[in-house]
This record gives structure tokens, sequence and C-alpha cells, in this order.
């Protein structure tokens, strides 16, 4: 019996690992030729000129004092954002993951939010109240530093509250109970148990805070100062209004650096992060109790003044109209604006469109991706080759998506992917920067099933397909869900990409919101106010859905 069930093994692993190879060639494929080829391509045209390749005009990019300005302010910008993340995001992380209160799973949906709303959406929600006709106009923060940090903290908090909730909640309390019964302040035990306990998830979360920081681009635009400028803003600004591509070229060599190291830097917490993450199989919650009222305070303040406030000024100021309070800027949605190509509902449609094709190629990659990436080879180099292949998945994440809307414009111009005319370019964008968090999350899942069981069913018979239709598909029917919610909702509010791509009369909500908030106007800023809380109202509703039927234990990382 023994003997006979080692080959029945073997060729089950073997059947396995072919099924492996299959599943990673399509993404693979697709990565090369819709996010390596336009990048490399992008990057190139900055060393070569009519007389070939020369470094001339890409160190002269590097001489220029601009060129440090907006370097140092990118990392600035990115550091301060990641830290007062970080900060306020800890307290929540222990409320909503460690506590247990009524309307728990409902306050977790609505933190998340923020982080797939569209960034237009975000920067008019943030400027609406802070301008000088703003709630917050006195103040006096307009155009201002603090501006960008609250915007980019509104759109980043739920990325540190997930991550370092999911391995709080599974942290053994056992070694903190027992410094308290010693006689340790609560304060005391965390900053010496439970802190380096939780530094891994910690560390990954800033990683990717400072990853989506730095990578900011309808923030800033719309909220930016005029001689305020990043990485990303500066590569949109030399391509569209300077076609100086060698510029462009030399900022997007510099911000590939930068989304390298942040990606080293977060796979390394990450892997740390799924070892402790095996110190408990269960969450570990208690009712919340009156001993926490500083992290349930702290927790209150962000949730209702720096993320409920923004919103709920968006949509009152959606209802003010020259004749008064009502709805008539929703009312003038279907009308198509004087110098526009297209109404907002002609737009909702676009974008409803094209995100729904987006979602399903970043959800079919990503299962493949996913499915890939959770294996656990034994050799070491077969773990570097894994690691190297997870990290280039997760580019689209901090790599410029103007850098990916340009690129597609030199590089899909011509036989035989001329698709400069076609509306697929748009989508393809699109999930290509989906296709990552669609990875981050089916990947928990596909790590959760016992490579045992696969090999079981296909000793005994099962074939791949079978294999994937009985073991892994009950598995990830939960996590498909939350995936598609991510997909659908990342791709509805694309705006760096899509604002290179989209024709002017094929808009999608996203553009023809900047269009709108561009153009003088009251009627014009009404539309975009009412547009604004049409979209965030989409993506809440998705992504409400998409936590209702997710699984509730899934980080970011």
């Amino acid at each position: 019996m023994t003997s006979a069930s080692a080959p029945g093994r073997m060729a089950a692993k073997v059947s396995l690992r072919t099924w492996s190879v299959a599943a990673g060639v399509i993404p693979i494929v697709f990565l090369a030729t819709f996010f390596i080829w336009p990048m490399l391509t992008l990057v190139g045209r900055g060393f070569v000129n009519a007389e070939g390749f020369t470094l001339a005009e890409v160190s002269s990019v590097f001489e220029s004092a601009r060129t440090w300005r907006i370097l140092g302010q990118t990392l600035l910008q990115a550091s301060v954002g990641t830290v007062v993340a970080v900060l306020a995001g800890i307290p929540g992380a222990f409320v909503l993951y460690c506590r247990s209160f009524p309307g728990r799973n409902l306050v977790k949906a609505l933190v998340a939010i923020p982080f797939v709303l569209p960034s237009v959406v975000v920067g008019v929600a943030f400027r609406a109240l802070i301008n000088e006709q703003g709630p917050l106009g006195f103040l006096g923060l307009g155009d201002s530093f603090v501006s960008i940090i609250a915007a980019l903290v509104f759109f980043n908090y739920s990325v540190v509250v997930r991550t370092v909730g999911v391995l709080w909640s599974r942290l053994d309390p056992r070694a903190s109970d027992a410094a308290r019964s010693l006689g340790a302040t609560r304060f005391k035990a965390f900053i010496t148990i439970t802190l380096p306990g939780l530094a891994p998830a910690i560390a990954a979360a800033a990683a990717l805070t400072f990853l989506f920081c730095a990578s900011a681009f309808g923030i800033i635009l719309i909220l930016a100062p005029a001689n305020y400028g990043t990485v990303e803003t500066e590569i949109y600004y030399q391509t569209t209004q300077l076609l100086n591509l060698p510029a462009a070229a030399a900022l997007s060599i510099v911000q590939l650096v930068i989304v390298t190291a942040t990606l080293i830097v977060s796979n390394i917490a990450r892997s740390r992060n799924e070892t402790a993450l095996k110190l408990r199989s269960d969450e570990n919650t208690q009712p919340l109790r009156v001993a926490d009222w500083f992290p349930t305070t702290i927790t209150a303040l962000v949730g209702f003044g720096l993320l409920a406030a923004p919103m709920a000024n968006l949509v009152w100021r959606s209802l003010h109209t020259r004749s008064g309070f009502g709805l008539g800027n929703y009312a003038a949605l279907a009308v198509v604006s004087p110098g526009m190509a297209a109404s907002v509902w002609q737009a909702i449609l676009n974008s409803l469109m094209t995100a729904t094709m987006a979602m399903g190629i970043a959800v079919l990659l990503g299962i493949q991706v996913s499915y890939l990436l959770s294996r656990r080879p034994k050799t070491k180099s077969g773990r570097r080759a894994l690691n190297l292949l997870d990290s280039v998945f997760m580019l689209p994440l901090g790599v410029s998506a103007v850098t990916i809307g340009f690129g597609f414009l030199i590089t899909l111009n011509r036989p035989p992917l001329d698709l400069r005319t076609s509306w697929v370019l748009i989508p393809l964008a699109q999930a290509m920067v989906a296709l990552p968090l669609v990875v981050r999350t089916l990947l928990p899942t596909w790590r959760a099933i016992s490579p045992r069981m696969r090999e079981a069913a296909a000793s005994l018979g099962s074939s791949p397909a079978g294999i994937l239709t009985r073991i892994d598909l009950p598995y990830l029917s939960r996590g498909i869900g939350l995936a598609i919610g991510f997909a659908f909702a990342t791709s509805l509010g694309e705006f760096g990409a899509t604002s290179f791509l989209a024709r002017p009369d094929r808009p999608t909500l996203p553009v023809l919101i900047f269009r709108l908030i561009s153009r003088p106007g009251a009627e014009n800023f009404g539309m975009a106010m009412a547009a604004c809380v049409v979209l965030a109202a989409l993506t809440g509703v998705i992504m409400a859905l998409a936590e209702w039927i997710g699984p509730k234990t899934t980080g970011w990382v």
C-alpha cells in the first residue's frame, strides 16, 4: 500500500507543479506587455536622441535644482504622511480588531472605504472643507502642506488599521497579562511586550503607506499650491505640458528606485508578519471597556473629524445651488455642460463599463498570480525567485499611473497592438493598477489551503481542474468576493492613467469631475460636488458589500 501510494504522490506533485507553471504564464505575459514594455519604452526614450544613445539630457535633469526640490518634497510628504497615519491608525487597529461592540463590522467597512475612494473625490472633499467658503476656511489651510497630509492620512488610515489590526487580534495575550499581574501598567506592558510583537505589521503598513503617499497624484493635483510638486505630478507636467521625455524618464527612474526599496522593506516585514500570525489561529477579541477610553477617543476623533467630516461637507455642499438648498446640482448631471462632450450620467455609464471589464481582467489574473505566489518552494533559489516575482507584480502599486498611461500611448500605437483609438486601453490600464490589490487580497486565502489536501486529491486521480473545483474554489469563494470589490472600486476611481487615455467624447467619471473642478463658475463646482457624491456612494456600496461577504481577517500585506 505504501509503495503504491508513493508514485501517486510523486505524480501528484509533478501535476501540481505543471499547473502552477501554467497558471503563471498568462499573467507574466500580461505584465510584460502592458506594464514592463510601456514603462521601459518611456524610460528608454529619455536616453535616445536624434544622434543615438546619450546621457546628457538625463544628467541635466539631475543637475537641476527643481528636480531635487521636488524629490525632497516627495520624500517629506511621504514620511510625514506615513508617521501621522501610523500614529492615528494603531489605536483604531486596537478598537476595531481587538474589541467587540455593536456595529463593529459596519464601522470596519466604513473605515475601509476611504482607501478605495477615487483620489479626485478625496481632493475635492478636502478642498471644499478648507477653502475660504468651507466650514474650516477660517483656519487658512487652503493650499497648505497640512491639508495635503490630512488628505493622505484620510486615504491611508485603513491600510494601517487593517494590517496592524489583523495581527493584533491574533497575538497571544498571555505574556501581556502576566506582565500586568506582576505590576506593570497597561502602557508599560504595551510598550515592552505588545508593541515589539506588532513591529512586523507596523513596518509593513508603514512601507505601503509610504509608497501610496509618495505616489499620490489626484490629491496633489487638486490640493497642492502652484509651487508645490511631487515626482508623480512632475512626470505628468513634463510629459503633458512640456513633452520633455528625458525629464520624465529620469523622474520615472527615481520613482522606480523608491518603489523598489519600499517593496523590499514591505516584503521583509510581510514575511515576518506571516510568521507572527501563527501564534494564534483565531481572533482574540474582548468587549469594549471603560479602561479603553484613550484608544477609543482617538479612534472616534479620527473617525468623525478626519474621515466623516470631509465627506459630510461634500454632501452638504452638493445640495447648495444658486437658487437655494435643493437637488439642482444632481438634476444638472444629466445635462451636457457647455464645452463638455458628455454629461455626468454618460460618464458614469462609461466608468461602470470600463470598471467591469477591468475588474474581470484583474480578478482572473489575480487568481492565477496569487495561486502561483502561494506555492512553498523547498529550495532557497525557488523562494528567492518567488519573492522576486511577487515584487515585480507589486510594482504597479507605486509606479506612476501617469507613466503607465503615457507608456501605453507610445507603445500600443503600432501593429500588432495598435490600440490608440480603442477604448479597451482604459480597462487594460485600470486592470494593471488593480491587479496588485487583488493579489494581496487572495494570497492569504490561497496560503490557508493545505498543500497536502491537493496532493491527496491528485494522488486519488483528481485532475488540476477537479482540485480547483472541489478544494480551492470553496476556500476562495469569500476571498474572491472581496477581490472583486477592491478591483471594481479601484478601477471605478482610477484617474492617473485614465487622464491620458480617456477620449474627450467618452470620459470616465473621475476625469469629468476634474474637468468640472478646473472650470470657473458656481454651476460647474456644484456639479462637481454632486458627481463626487455619486462616485463616493457607488464606491461605498461596492466596498460595503465586498467587506460583508469577504474574509474578516485578511490584511493588506
